[in-house]
């Protein structure tokens, strides 16, 4: 089998063709990246010194040949907007903002009418009349103004173009495009004055008409020769889009009638063996490339010989992580995103945090909490900032909206001793010019540099990142000093969105050795062994049809301007041409049809099985995520001599509370994380209310409403008293328990509201009560009980404890009173007997006001007192005091008496039986 690379093919016969004159030869290729791969393989094939031939991109020559450089899209559009305003009316004229929305697109228009070396004038007169030809029916009279204008934008086009056009090229600059034109017209003197020298185009694909005549020009004057790579089995089938191109040129370039068509290979249909592999989800084929490489190292292949080629360039970073250790060194050879840098990703987050805050309240300066805490938990900071208890303070306190100084003040108190410039950089005031603004963000991101290691690799990827931004940075500085635009931090947000998007991440790399990870554009021409293909799926690989332009499809076909069609095409040449010389090819996709990355697998797939070669091996294999028998299993956890010395512990000393005892019924593990574990929920700041925050709330306020008229017998005047102070009371019980939260608009003020209203009813049921001629006095409120349970079938005494809401004296009868902001209905604290009452989730409230009476029974001072225990709903206020009851219908008890409390005892014994069982174990309920 033939395994030579297009470059050591193309070497050869460099070396063959001009020897002693390599210094003449200029190679265009068609990116830069595989000029060092060429430069090393003409070193393989000669034996002494001389001076290489001239190596160099399409791009590079043709700036060359038309003498303008070529600048970013960014540039080019500050460079249009000034060529705008001096076209425009001053009273016609839109802001950059405005402006730059649809002269992005337009800039691409002129772009492709000029590589393709159309006609400006009949392009644009074409679209205006399609424009026109819409509203055809329509009178003047019946047009508004907006027709009009739309219109007015179409007729202007062909003025924008000229005077832009003339602009750019007066100066030297200008889009690729408007270069490829001019080269077009240069081109003859460039011929002219090349002497001795000869071009070699190597590796071509689909062309532009400009590179086309070009390329004919210099062949035509003996001046080029191309060598092309391509397999016979495309070039020779018609309906192959892999050869759709290069096919044209070979039957319609004159210079072919007469010349051989170089190079025709037949790699493609040699032995090969392809595994093309699905799996879910982008991370799936991470996981997979990396055990594939992993697999390649114990077989000895060469990792020089190995391309990871990723057809998403997301996937970048997921790759990384999932290379094994034996990896020891890898080139990246691609352009990663700017957009999904976390270096940017915490910029865009710092212009999100100051430009609301200015939002909200320039004075003030206000920050969302949210924000605030997106930046103080982002990887390049919260590891060098160290504020943690910032942190937990704004959790904590409930902090939503709080001006930058009580961030700073918070930071203070907290670290009074820390100087942090970091912090200062993060939080400090956005009030200065779009400058001042941005030579910030520089100063942060070169402060987050110094943190980084120069010898973590991680690391190392991280300043990439960081470097890319900064980059982006300073050409904003440069931007915004040059053209004084960009004049508010609104209009600097959306121009450093679209400069980040066009922002690429270069990284560092010996590219001759160890893996290579590149992008699809980054394969042309270069050959590997063994080639993982990632993100072939349909949208991915290939595009899909998406295209931003004013052009229309029917009228691009028309023109000869490229579409999705030729976009296909050459997507088809880039998948096949990294199978050409390839002996392992492993093709992965995503099975999803479902979510952001999701996509059906790829026609490229399809097509390679259809036209199966004889030589080649496919397999097929869907990977998925190993599964567990179970999709659940239920917790136990079995009690251990510690676990029981713990429950002995809470029994003996703490006591277990009526809550405590009720959970354990509704869910045995929740008791043991609680109480046992003592596992809390985290502190999150609550943004609205909790049910349970609020229920606090009214408690506390009641409590303080109440806690004057302590062994007093309350009159009509106290609660008069009490609903006049209700207003002031709940705020203050808001600010104690939902702290520095806000409570004057939203949903938050709406439960205030509620919180008053339901105070407000029950003191007007207290009013209606002690209007009819009811004595109430309270005897305690929120106060702790607690009693010893003994029994000969405990192994030891058992506390019992917790904390009621309210006992009263009512008519010479006690009331123990437990209140519940939610619903409760009075049937449900009605039992017919004690059988089963403790194993029942539904008796959870009779357990709470039988375990208050059972502790209130030790109280002397009340023994002559019938006891009574109820619930007071605040969601059910017109059912008022709703007792326990024991028994059915009319002979329901509502009066706890000895033998309640003692067959309740009984029933609470067997409860806590179960829970101190060695042979129990905790057994979670679903």
């Amino acid at each position: 089998m033939n395994n030579e690379s297009f470059l050591d093919k193309l070497s050869k016969q460099i070396i063959a063709n001009y020897n002693e004159e390599l210094q003449n030869v200029i190679v265009v290729l068609p990116n830069k990246r595989a000029k060092v791969f060429l430069l090393d393989s003409l070193n393989k094939f000669t034996t002494k010194t001389m001076f290489a031939p001239q190596i160099t991109s399409i791009e590079d020559l043709i700036q060359e040949i038309s003498g303008i450089r070529v600048v970013d899209s960014i540039e080019l559009l500050f460079e249009f907007y000034e060529v705008y305003l001096s076209i425009t009316k001053k009273e016609a004229q839109q802001t950059f903002d405005v402006f730059s929305n649809w002269a992005k697109t337009l800039i691409q228009d002129f772009n492709e009418i000029d590589r393709y070396l159309l006609e400006p004038n009949h392009v644009f007169s074409y679209l205006k009349d399609i424009e026109a030809l819409k509203r055809w029916d329509l009178e003047p009279s019946d047009t508004t103004e907006l027709i009009d204008n739309h219109l007015d934008f179409w007729r202007k086009i062909p003025e924008y173009y000229t005077a832009f056009y003339d602009y750019l090229k007066n100066k030297k600059i200008g889009y690729q495009g408007l270069i490829y034109r001019e080269s077009v017209n240069r081109i003859i003197d460039y011929s002219n004055n090349l002497g001795e020298k000869k071009l070699v185009f190597a590796g071509f694909n689909a062309l532009n008409q400009a590179e086309e005549k070009i390329i004919l020009h210099l062949m035509t004057n003996d001046n080029a020769q191309v060598y092309w790579d391509i397999d016979g089995f495309f070039i020779n089938n018609y309906y192959h889009d892999a050869g759709l191109f290069i096919r044209k040129f070979k039957t319609q370039w004159k210079s072919y009638f007469s010349q051989s068509f170089e190079w025709i290979s037949e790699d493609f249909q040699q032995e090969k063996r392809i595994n093309i592999i699905g799996t879910p989800k982008t991370v799936g084929q991470a996981k997979i490339a990396g055990k594939i490489i992993e697999d390649l190292n114990a077989e000895n292949k060469n990792n020089n010989k190995t391309a990871i080629v990723l057809g998403d360039e997301n996937l970048l970073i997921p790759i990384l992580y999932a290379l094994p250790n034996s990896v020891d060194s890898l080139n990246i050879t691609m352009g990663y995103s700017g957009k999904n840098n976390p270096a940017q990703l915490l910029i865009n987050k710092l212009f999100k945090l100051h430009s609301s805050a200015i939002k909200r309240h320039a004075s003030n300066y206000t920050f969302y909490y949210k924000e605030v805490l997106e930046i103080l938990n982002h990887p390049l900071v919260e590891p060098y900032l160290g504020v943690s208890e910032v942190i937990q303070t704004i959790h904590n306190n409930n902090f939503t909206f709080f001006s930058s100084e009580t961030l700073f003040r918070l930071k203070n108190e907290k670290y009074p001793n820390v100087e942090n410039e970091y912090f200062d950089l993060l939080f400090s005031k956005w009030d200065g010019d779009v400058v001042e603004v941005l030579n910030k963000i520089a100063t942060i991101l070169l402060k987050v540099k110094k943190f980084l290691s120069d010898e973590e690799e991680q690391e190392k990827v991280s300043k990439s990142f960081i470097y890319a931004v900064y980059k982006v940075i300073n050409k904003l500085i440069n931007y915004c000093d040059t053209y004084k635009r960009i004049n508010s931090l609104e209009s600097l947000y959306e121009m450093y969105k679209q400069v980040i998007d066009v922002a690429e991440v270069s990284f560092e790399g010996e590219p001759l050795t160890g893996l290579q990870i590149m992008g699809v554009l980054e394969s042309r021409v270069l050959d590997f062994d063994n080639v993982i293909i990632t993100s072939v799926n349909e949208g991915k690989f290939p595009s899909g049809k998406t295209q931003n332009s004013f052009i229309p499809y029917d009228v691009k076909r028309e023109l000869g301007l490229p579409t999705y069609k030729e976009k296909d095409a050459i997507y088809s040449y880039h998948f096949y041409h990294l199978l050409f010389r390839a002996k392992n090819v492993y093709i992965l996709y995503n099975t999803d049809n479902e979510g952001i990355d999701a996509g059906e697998k790829s026609r490229f797939i399809t097509q390679l099985e259809i036209e199966k070669q004889r030589n080649h091996t496919i397999t097929h294999e869907i990977y998925n995520a190993v599964l567990p028998e179970k999709a659940y299993s239920i917790i136990r956890v079995p009690k251990s001599e510690k676990l029981l010395e713990r429950l002995k512990e809470i029994a003996t000393i703490k006591g277990f509370s009526p809550s405590s005892l009720t959970a354990y019924i509704r869910n045995p593990i929740q008791f043991y994380f609680q109480r046992v574990l003592r596992i809390n929920e985290m502190e999150e700041v609550e943004e609205n209310i909790a049910i349970n925050t609020l229920g606090t709330i009214i408690h506390e306020a009641l409590e303080a409403l109440y806690k004057p008229y302590i062994n007093k017998f309350l009159s009509f005047e106290d609660l008069e008293e009490m609903v006049s102070r209700i207003e002031s009371v709940t705020l203050e019980q808001f600010k104690l328990v939902y702290k520095e939260g806000e409570i004057k608009k939203g949903k938050n003020l709406l439960a205030f509201e509620v919180a008053k209203r339901n105070i407000y009813n029950f003191l007007q049921l207290e009013k209606k009560a002690v209007n009819d001629g009811d004595a109430i006095k309270i005897i305690s409120l929120e106060e702790k009980l607690s009693t010893i349970i003994e029994d000969e079938k405990l192994p030891y005494p058992v506390k019992i404890s917790g904390n009621v809401d309210r006992i009263e004296i009512r008519n010479n009868a006690i009331r123990i009173i437990d209140y519940k902001t939610g619903k409760v209905e009075a049937n449900t604290l009605k039992v017919i007997n004690f059988d089963g009452l403790t194993t029942i989730v539904k008796n959870e409230k009779i357990i709470q006001l039988l375990c208050y009476a059972l502790m209130f029974k030790e109280k002397e001072e009340f023994l002559n007192h019938s006891i009574v225990a109820g619930i007071i709903s605040f969601k059910n206020m017109k059912a008022g005091f709703m007792p326990f009851g024991l028994g059915r219908g009319k002979d329901v008890i509502n009066e706890i008496n000895e033998g309640i409390l003692n067959d309740f005892k009984a029933e609470l014994v067997n409860l806590i039986l179960r829970i101190l069982d060695a042979e129990t174990p905790f057994k979670e309920t679903l």
